[in-house]
């Protein structure tokens, strides 16, 4: 119970933060002062959808297909490293002990190992990169050695096409981790999204007079709300491996390779 109430406070808190405390305070500080020094003008509710909503729920879709890219790629990824070692682990004909099947492991481990600290920032994938490319040699290393244990040549250069669609696979990922959505589109909507309370403060005291007194900043509190959370969401779909949302891919080792020990 505990655990479910910390686990809904922090997807709250990443939608509502501080910046919704302050585009909020703003747009209610600056309707206020429209009010009081009778600024007022009837805009166009469009342009709030043109220039906020249109660009931030675009750059939410191509987020979200980012993420399912990647969780795709994932699978690729995971997918191929358990064939070669199911692979090393069946196929050779004299395997005492299952030496070579162990090796293969460790291999795999420090691959999932290496790539979970690499998934963290850009940074990781420039200092990391030629160390994993030297794992994937390591395991192509270990493969050309099932030919002394008689797997047959035509299984070896099968596993050796699973290396290259891992290869393929980590690339993908690569490009997901490293480069974002547009980022002149973000811009964009951000620029707006902190104009917007000194912007459209004269339109909200304009529709102030339909409402009943005390009512007057409801809009501009809902208004707030909704572009800033939009925007929080969108910050946090970006980067599906930055470990900073609630719907981030995040990599277990032991838990990932549980399932073939």
């Amino acid at each position: 119970m505990t655990k479910k109430f910390f686990s809904k406070k922090i997807l709250f808190s990443n939608v509502f933060n501080f910046q919704t405390l302050v585009v909020t305070t703003l747009s209610v500080l600056f309707t206020w002062m429209c009010i009081k020094w009778k600024i007022s003008a009837k805009f166009p509710d469009l342009l709030i959808g043109m220039a906020i909503v249109f660009p931030i729920v675009f750059s939410i879709g191509s987020a979200f297909n980012r993420r399912e890219l990647a969780l795709q790629r994932m699978s690729d990824f995971r997918g191929h490293l358990f064939s070669i070692y199911y692979a090393s682990k069946f196929w050779p004909v004299n395997n005492d002990n299952n030496q070579i099947s162990s090796e293969f492991y460790e291999e795999i481990k420090k691959i999932f190992s290496l790539l979970k600290i690499m998934m963290c920032d850009r940074a990781s994938w420039i200092n990391h990169e030629k160390q994993m490319y030297a794992h994937f040699a390591n395991l192509t290393q270990l493969i050309i050695k099932l030919r002394e244990l008689n797997v047959q040549s035509g299984e070896i250069s099968r596993l050796n096409q699973y290396v290259s669609k891992i290869i393929i696979a980590f690339d993908s990922i690569k490009t997901i981790c490293v480069y974002r959505t547009p980022k002149s589109l973000r811009i964009f909507s951000r620029v707006f999204i902190y104009s917007f309370p000194i912007l459209y403060a004269p339109y909200f005291a304009a529709i102030s007079k339909e409402y009943s007194s005390g009512l007057a900043f409801v809009m501009p509190i809902l208004y707030s709300f909704i572009l800033i959370s939009l925007k929080n969401i969108q910050d946090n779909l970006e980067n599906p491996f930055d470990n900073m949302g609630e719907d981030d891919i995040i990599i277990n080792v032991e838990q990932e390779l549980s399932v073939i020990k």
